[in-house]
């Protein structure tokens, strides 16, 4: 859709809107005057949005260097009086934690909400974990959207809420909620304050022991104002379909239980909770009262059962609990109609219809996540291994990290062996270079390199590590949507921003073997990586060059887009492009003959130095 609408839209028009765009909306609503994130999927179009409006709609906005700086910046916003917002995906709160933690000690001074967009069934992360509980150990307030409506609402609701305990709220999305789109009614949009100021306090927002003893007290006492809030609120709701049979529920969970309810007929009770830590007890104990049995339909973790559970036993309320610690729902991966379907068939009487599906004999084929055709990071890993190769070295160790080039985990580079976290592999590299006699090479992104790469390559250079170094410099944050990181001079707000070399970077911490190559050119790539892997201690090479999608866009505006083909008559289908270079856009017909698909193709060329029988060419 035109993103301008997501600003220009009046009090009551409707828009159809992502549950992401509706939480720009909804931040515009609730007069969002500071924006801050590291751009990470389910959130990435967030950000994306924001990038896009920020000027126009006198908000600042920028593209944090990690988590925990957006964290921050956004913080001290807060507190010299400005709403702000930041996201991220949920690992990115573990990046945030320390700061994230103390946020809540100091509060805030306007309304600060921290969205979290978690990932059951982990479409795009490498954990599952549930974002709900670092509420409970922060001690701040948790709301929990179920559609891209009550995104846009409770984000208003979330600021106001902010400034009415002096804190900042922790929002919950998950992969569902960010990625539906939904038909949301507007309201006004709220102006964003200009700039703030800080006042000093007293005992200064720096938690000192001696501070911290007495924050610690007003943050409990935050707390408890935050519950009569929780049972008070009109965000959360019963939907009463009669029976003494009842579900307690959040966030996108509860669309599949209307689902279910509905399409069954059953006669339940259903409190749907948006507000959710603190727990609201005196509404779920009044909801407990009027059930003789209680389903709670909640991903991930069994959070929300097992403080209905501290409420049936402390108020000793005959009630049957079921959930996940009964078994009577999966503890892992994200819901679906069917799942909820099966858990109430478990503990219930009533009758399920059989869903109809279509049948098909056909067998979908297992499509795994490749690089792109043209991808630089391809013919990295082509250079590094010729030049392992070349060299015979054995049992080479490869740490990873997080970005499109884990990709290089498949056949036929298989070169990614350990990963933790971002910026890991340059830890995790140093310690298998003490640990062991192997070589080392680790392997990582420039945006991730800013991330959290640094602190380990200091470490590395420090305690004299043995490990080669490829940073992959794609010239942006590919893996999710190509957002600006600091190798590049732009910035969040489109400006032109000063452009941080990563070769003064690690030129400045010590590093005497640094070079950078272009992966383009396959022969003198492989020539410094046969350097790097022979030199003693930390050897950096920046593989550099543009991601392919933007690359391609610039031959597309320049409409010099070419593609290249196989000369049938030289190739004597020795396979080393299919089997070693595989990009995508080779193929093999049916009469063994290889091909490249010019659909795919971008027209790169790096294939024509791959093949030894010189027999691609540019199509005519």
């Amino acid at each position: 859709m035109n993103v301008d609408k997501i600003l220009t839209g009046k009090k009551e028009d409707k828009l159809f809107l992502l549950g992401n765009e509706a939480a720009v909306r909804g931040a515009l609503e609730g007069g969002v005057s500071f924006v801050s994130t590291y751009p990470g999927t389910p959130s990435s179009e967030i950000g994306d949005v924001f990038s896009k409006l920020a000027e126009k709609a006198g908000v600042y906005f920028e593209y944090s260097t990690n988590e925990k700086v957006a964290v921050e910046v956004s913080a001290a916003a807060a507190t010299a009086g400005l709403r702000s917002f930041v996201f991220m995906k949920h690992v990115g709160l573990n990046v945030a934690a320390d700061s994230f933690m103390s946020t809540a000690y100091l509060g805030v001074k306007k309304g600060m909400i921290i969205l979290t967009a978690d990932d059951p069934s982990m479409y795009s992360s490498q954990n599952e974990q549930d974002n709900r509980i670092y509420a409970r150990i922060a001690g701040v307030p948790l709301l929990e959207p179920a559609d891209p409506q009550e995104v846009k609402d409770l984000m208003k609701f979330g600021f106001e809420l902010s400034e009415q305990i002096h804190l900042p709220v922790l929002m919950r999305t998950t992969t569902r909620v960010s990625h539906m789109r939904g038909i949301v009614h507007l309201n006004d949009v709220i102006p964003p304050k200009g700039k703030g100021f800080f006042e000093k306090a007293p005992s200064r927002c720096v938690p000192i022991p001696a501070n911290a003893v007495r924050m610690r007290k007003e943050l409990l006492d935050k707390l408890i104002e935050a519950e009569k809030i929780a049972d008070g609120t009109q965000v959360n709701k019963v939907y009463d379909f009669g029976d003494e049979f009842g579900i307690i529920t959040s966030g996108g969970a509860f669309n599949y239980v209307m689902d279910v309810v509905k399409e069954n007929n059953i006669p339940a009770k259903i409190l749907k909770l948006a507000f959710t830590y603190p727990f609201p007890q005196q509404l779920v104990k009044e909801f407990l009262s009027t059930v003789k049995e209680v389903l709670i339909v909640e991903e991930v973790e069994p959070v929300m059962e097992k403080e209905v559970l501290a409420i049936v036993g402390k108020y000793k309320i005959p009630v049957d609990v079921y959930g996940k610690l009964t078994d009577t729902l999966p503890r892992i991966y994200e819901y679906s109609p069917d799942i909820v379907k099966n858990g109430i068939k478990k503990i219930s009487g009533h009758t399920i219809k059989k869903r109809r599906y279509l049948k098909t004999d056909i067998t979908l084929p297992i499509r795994p996540p490749i690089l792109c055709a043209g991808c630089p990071h391809r013919a990295t890993y082509f250079a590094v291994k010729e030049a392992i190769k070349k060299l015979k070295l054995k049992d080479v160790i490869f740490p990873t990290d997080i970005g499109c080039y884990t990709l290089g985990i498949q056949p036929p580079y298989e070169m990614a062996d350990y990963l933790l976290s971002m910026g890991s592999s340059i830890g995790t590299g140093t310690g298998f270079s003490h640990a062991t006699d192997q070589k080392i090479v680790s392997f990582i992104g420039d945006s991730t390199f800013f991330h959290a790469g640094l602190p380990g390559l200091v470490n590395a250079v420090h305690n004299k590590a043995n490990l080669l170094i490829v940073v992959m410099d794609n010239r942006t944050t590919a893996m999710t949507g190509r957002q600006p990181s600091p190798s590049e001079p732009v910035n969040g707000m489109g400006e032109v921003a000063p452009e941080i070399s990563i070769e003064n970077s690690v030129k400045g911490i010590g590093v005497e073997f640094v070079k950078t190559v272009d992966p383009y050119s396959l022969a003198k790539a492989k020539e410094v990586f046969e350097e790097a892997l022979k030199h003693n201690g930390v050897s950096i090479v920046i593989s550099k060059h543009p991601c392919a999608l933007i690359t391609d866009a610039e031959r597309k505006k320049k409409n010099i887009w070419m593609t290249f083909t196989i000369n049938q008559s030289e190739c004597t289908k020795c396979m080393v492009c299919v089997k070693e270079w595989t990009c995508p856009a080779f193929y093999v017909g049916k009469d063994d003959t290889v091909h490249i698909d010019p659909l795919i193709c971008d027209g790169c060329g790096v294939c024509v130095q791959v093949c030894p029988e010189k027999a691609i060419e540019v199509r005519k």
